[in-house]
Parts: structure tokens; sequence; C-alpha cells
């Protein structure tokens, strides 16, 4: 071979006219120039030639440079050497072009709860939760109207003409007219009591502007008179004792509204006196007087 032959593949022609035909025979192999050109026999040149060229380039220069630094390498070591590497730069592009290189796809996966974990969540949830307050029932207020207190008999023989009740006006001057007695107020109906032992000696519409009344008459010279009452429960003449019921209470003539008004009369009727301290002093006391 001319050392400054061409770095591709020498003609078959001229490669047998310099080095005769050489026949295979089982003691001797076949060259390595034959072996080569079988190799070749069967692939892709356009794919083989455009890769070689792509690197002929770099390793023709590289075996350039090695001539020329006088190695002592011969020119047909070179050459087998420039040979052999493109043999494998081809059969590398060739495989690149054959078989893609493959790029795996991930798939994201998503765990999904479990039905028995989301049930479990629900009756924790529901655990946490508060039992509804129970509201406390509120008690009503007392609607029921006050009973009358029983009588309550001092040692000199006197009571309430009706006990537990409230005075609302009390002996004087009142609306610039004189007030003669003392009210007391209770609901509509309720029992009055005779002060003292006595005899009725007046029941029913007796006296002008007091409606219907009760008068009592003690003995001792003291008179007791029960006006405004919606009806009686004596007779004249009928001997009662101390806190016996004589009648009900009422709004029956001159009355602004139901209430017992009640006088004291000393000597005769019509001497009225003050009843709050009379009373006070058979020991009854009066609260509001």
């Amino acid at each position: 071979m001319h050392p400054n032959y061409p770095y591709d593949q020498q003609p078959e022609q001229e490669f047998h006219a310099q080095n005769g035909e050489i026949e295979p025979t089982p003691q001797a192999p076949l060259g390595f120039r034959d072996r080569v050109r079988s190799s070749l026999v069967g692939r892709g040149r356009v794919a083989a030639l455009a890769a070689v060229g792509l690197l002929g380039l770099g390793i023709a220069g590289g075996a350039v440079a090695t001539l020329g630094n006088g190695d002592s390498t011969s020119p047909t070591t070179i050459a087998v050497a420039d040979q052999q590497a493109r043999i494998d730069a081809a059969s590398r592009a060739d495989r690149a072009l054959r078989s893609p290189v493959a790029i795996p796809t991930v798939t994201p996966t998503i765990a999904a709860a479990t039905p028995k974990a989301a049930e479990k969540d629900k009756d924790d949830t529901k655990s946490t939760k508060k039992a509804p307050a129970t509201k406390k029932a509120t008690p009503k207020a007392s609607t029921a109207k006050p009973k009358p207190a029983g009588p309550t008999i001092s040692k000199a023989g006197w009571t309430s003409p009706m006990p537990g009740s409230e005075v609302t006006s009390c002996f004087g001057m009142r609306w610039g007219v004189p007030h003669q007695g003392i009210d007391f107020a209770m609901p509509e109906n309720t029992p009055e009591r005779a002060a003292a032992a006595g005899t009725v000696i007046a029941a029913g519409w007796a006296y002008t502007g007091y409606g219907i009344s009760v008068v009592i008459d003690h003995g001792d010279g003291y008179f007791t008179h029960y006006a405004h009452q919606n009806r009686t429960a004596v007779e004249v003449g009928q001997t009662v004792k101390a806190g016996q019921i004589i009648g009900y209470e009422g709004s029956t003539g001159d009355s602004t509204g139901p209430h017992l008004h009640f006088e004291v009369h000393q000597g005769a009727m019509w001497n009225q006196i003050d009843p709050a301290p009379f009373l006070k002093a058979k020991g009854v006391p009066i609260k509001g007087c």
C-alpha cells in the first residue's frame, strides 16, 4: 500500500494486484480486510457513511498527527486501527438509527381513602361534638290570689277586720274632705270579720254612700262599721264573736274599687275616731297607718 493513499477503503482490484489472491484454507483464516469487507455487507450504507463522514475528520487528524511525529508504527498498522475505529463508529450510528431510546413515562398515582377510614373519621367528628345543653325549666310566676289569713285574737279580745290585707288609705283628710276610717284592700269577695264580739244593729243598704254595710255594737260604748260589701253574712240582732265572718268585700256605694271601709264610733254613731291607734291599744297593730 502506498503511504499517502487516502484513508478510505482500498479498491479490491488494487488490493489483489499488490498482494495476490488469498484463498482461505482450513489452516489459514481469512485476512483482516476480507473480514472487514464481509462485516460491511448488508448494513445500511447511507447511515454508516454519514457517521463515518462526521467522525472521519477527527480520527484522520489523529492518524496524521501520529505519522508526523515520527512514530515507528508502520502505515499498515495505522490504517488498520483507523479502519477499525470507523467500523465501530458506523456500528454505533447504525444501532442508534435502528434502536431509538425509549423515554419512560411516570404516571402519578393517588391513593384513595378506604371507606372504613372515612367512616372512622366521621365517628371521630361525631364524638367531638358536644351534647346539646338541656334547658332548665323556668318556674312560672305565681298568679294565685293571696289567701286571707285566719284571725288572731288579742288578749283584749280584738282582731283585724281583714287579716293579711293591705292598707290603702288611712284616717284623715283626703281629696279635700275628711276620710273617717281606714281602707283595707284584698281581692273581691274576701271575707270580712267582726273586730270584736257584739250584736249586729245594721245590715244591708242602711246608710247613704256606704253601700251594703254592717254595724256592730260592742256594748262598751264603741261601734264598728263595715262598708261597701258585696253581700252580708249576718242579720240585725244577731250576736257575733270576734273573728266571725259578717260579710264579703265589694265595691257598693261611693267606691272606686273593691275594699273594706272600716270605722270606729265612740259613745254614739257618727262620732268617728282614728281606728289605727284604737286597735293598737287593743293589741292589734295596723301597718301603714
